[in-house]
């Protein structure tokens, strides 16, 4: 088993709702074990243009899945909520499923980066990992609590 950390956001719809069906329906996946979920924060949208606010948190998995074949199980997911990817666009959402963290492995494939990208400047997912994993280290970055020191 692997652990694992996932994003979770949303802008449109009834947010919290979504979230909470989003985390069930991993739940549900086969090689996925939810093991935890942060608390929910309302969050402004960053670098897009003008739309409705976010709310975000993270979600603690066990998985006996590849980094891969976990990205695409997020992908469909978010499609049975009605979550449209357009390359480049970042958009209002009815769900956002991000993968954070696979285990303490860094990847640079097409199409799949973990650590995320640009997680180590994002206030809202550090500090929901901050509340699951006090101490947590980021591949290449340090960890949760310096980045998160760091973020204004």
């Amino acid at each position: 088993m692997t652990r694992a950390f996932v994003g979770l956001g949303a802008n449109l719809g009834d947010r919290e709702r979504t979230l909470h069906a989003a985390v069930d329906a991993l739940a549900d996946e086969t090689g996925i074990e939810v093991v935890a979920a942060s608390t929910l924060r309302e969050t402004e949208p960053v670098g897009v243009g003008e739309q409705p606010r976010f709310l975000n948190g993270v979600t603690e998995l066990e998985t006996t899945l590849t980094a891969r074949e976990l990205l695409e199980r997020l992908l469909a997911v978010e499609q049975r909520f009605g979550r449209v990817r357009i390359l480049g666009e970042h958009g209002p959402r009815t769900l956002d499923l991000d993968l954070l963290l696979y285990g303490d492995e860094v990847i640079e494939e097409p199409g799949l980066t973990v650590p995320h990208p640009r997680l180590h400047e994002r206030r809202f997912v550090l500090e929901p990992l901050a509340e699951l994993a006090p101490g947590l280290l980021v591949p290449r970055r340090g960890d949760v609590e310096s980045l998160l020191s760091g973020v204004h």
